[in-house]
C-alpha cells in the first residue's frame, strides 16, 4: 500500500491505517528509536507513541512523505525519552553525538524560532551540496545515531576514514554556519 492510501485511511479514521503504517514503517521507526535509546523495550514504546501521534495529527495534517513524517515523530519521541532517561542517569550514545556537533550549533537566543528556521534552511542547503556518500554517512551518524564501526562496515571504509570524513564534514558545516552568521 502506498503512502497516499495509508494517509487516506487515517482521514477515514480506519484502524487499518495503523496496521498499514506498522507494516510499512514499523522497522524503520523501531530502528530510529533503538539507535537513540539503545533499548528494545523503549524503542517499542516510542513506536507505539509514534503511531498514536500520527493517529491524532492525521487529520488535520496530510503529510506528503509519510516515511519522513513518521520518522521525525519517532526521532522526536526518542530524543525526549532520552532526555528523560539522562535526567535519571541512564544513558545512550546521544551525548557523544551532541559533543561532536557542539561546535556547529549556535546557543539558544531570544529569536530562537527565526534562527531555527534559518538553521534548517542552511543545513538543508549544506546537505544538498554534499556528495551522496558523504551526505549518507553524515545522516547515518547524526540522524540515525549509528556507530562509526557500523558506518565503516556498511560503506566498506575503515573506522578512521569515517571519523576523518565526519570531522571534515563538520568543519565545512561550521564554516558555512559562521559565514551565514548562524554560529
Amino acid at each position: 500500500m502506498d503512502d497516499k492510501q495509508i494517509v487516506d485511511l487515517y482521514w477515514e479514521r480506519s484502524e487499518e491505517a495503523i496496521k498499514e503504517t506498522d507494516k510499512k514503517y514499523g522497522r524503520y521507526c523501531h530502528y530510529i528509536a533503538y539507535r537513540i535509546l539503545g533499548s528494545d523495550e523503549d524503542a517499542k514504546e516510542v513506536q507505539n507513541d509514534t503511531y498514536l501521534r500520527v493517529w491524532n495529527t492525521v487529520p488535520p495534517k496530510r503529510p506528503d512523505f509519510l516515511k519522513a513524517y513518521v520518522g521525525t515523530i519517532s526521532r522526536n519521541f526518542s530524543l525526549n525519552r532520552y532526555e528523560s532517561m539522562r535526567a535519571q542517569k541512564r544513558g545512550g550514545q546521544v551525548d557523544v553525538l551532541l559533543c561532536e556537533l557542539n561546535d556547529c550549533v549556535a546557543d539558544n537566543s531570544e529569536d530562537e524560532a527565526e534562527e531555527n528556521q534559518a538553521l534548517c534552511e542552511a543545513l538543508n542547503r549544506f546537505l544538498a551540496s554534499l556528495p551522496r556518500k558523504t551526505r549518507r554517512i553524515f545522516l547515518c551518524r547524526y540522524w540515525y545515531a549509528s556507530d562509526i564501526a557500523e558506518i565503516a562496515s556498511e560503506y566498506a571504509m575503515s573506522e578512521n576514514a569515517v571519523s576523518v570524513l565526519l570531522y571534515r564534514t563538520r568543519q565545512k558545516l561550521k564554516k558555512i554556519l559562521e559565514e551565514e552568521g548562524l554560529l
